[in-house]
């Protein structure tokens, strides 16, 4: 009898996550990467020249044409959190890698916040998965 090759697909192991994603600054350069692949793009004029500013914990970008500021978590599942972006990104690699799902109160125990936090992560990221899936359509139906 052969494998399960979905089962035993590699994956990336938790000393691994961490190495990528364990201090802030990796999960700041990470969602950059993602939001902006050929560098910063101003969402008002398309402008690609930007400063960068430290409010807070996070960066904020200024458009160097059009001056127009925008934070790096803008726009995103993570706009106005409280939260650093590393316990985001860890209830992320929770959720993907939990085969039968995870609980609201697994996430609270992994994570070390209050429930209601663990739940309010669990269904922004359920709703993000749930919006990306419907943009794939079947195709070649037969029947």
């Amino acid at each position: 009898m052969s494998i399960n090759r979905i089962q035993f697909q590699p994956g990336l192991s938790m000393p691994d996550f961490l190495k990528h994603f364990g201090t802030e600054a990796q999960c700041e350069a990470a969602l950059e990467q993602s939001r902006w692949p050929q560098g910063f793009v101003c969402p008002c004029c398309r402008a690609t020249g930007a400063s960068v500013f430290i409010v807070g914990s996070h960066k904020m970008f200024q458009c160097r044409a059009c001056r127009h500021q925008i934070s790096l978590t803008a726009g995103t599942l993570f706009q106005s959190t409280k939260l650093p972006l590393t316990t985001w990104f860890l209830a992320i690699y929770l959720i993907s890698q939990a085969k039968t799902g995870l609980s609201a109160l697994a996430l609270k125990r992994y994570l070390g916040v209050k429930y209601p936090t663990a739940w309010l992560i669990q269904h922004k990221l359920m709703q993000a998965m749930s919006e990306r899936e419907t943009t794939y359509t079947l195709t070649n139906r037969t029947g």
